[in-house]
């Protein structure tokens, strides 16, 4: 029904950027209804929240550790949503992972991943410094 796919990922230094892409399989139906967000979860930690977007209104809302280094997006057209990740620093180290909220009535982003329905498999991110 929904199939999600990260890209993007790789070793950079301290002080790098990155883009990390997920595209999204699923109908416009679908599309239309969702939140879809990125997660991270590096050895030994929990996985955490980092950013999601409502794809029909394309609000955004960004955990506290990254909200003023990284920006999420989607472009409609594609059917693909991003995440550009900018100073990257040691502790950004992760695999990434894109969610999918597919959930009638979805009124925000959740940053909890139990909510979320689909997974893609990840994308690792390492960040030398």
């Amino acid at each position: 029904q929904v199939q999600l796919v990260e890209s993007g990922g790789g070793l950079v230094q301290a002080g790098a950027s990155l883009r990390l892409s997920c595209t999204v399989s699923a109908s416009e139906q679908i599309l239309g209804r969702s939140a879809m967000a990125w997660f991270r979860q590096a050895p030994g930690k929990e996985r955490e929240f980092v950013a999601g977007i409502m794809w029909s209104t394309n609000s955004a809302h960004y955990s506290d550790s990254v909200k003023a280094r990284f920006a999420i997006s989607r472009d409609n057209a594609k059917n693909t949503m991003y995440l550009q990740l900018n100073s990257l620093k040691a502790e950004d180290t992760a695999v990434y992972y894109c969610a999918a909220d597919v959930n009638y009535g979805i009124k925000d982003v959740s940053t909890s991943q139990y909510i979320y329905d689909y997974w893609g498999q990840g994308t690792q991110v390492t960040v030398s410094s």
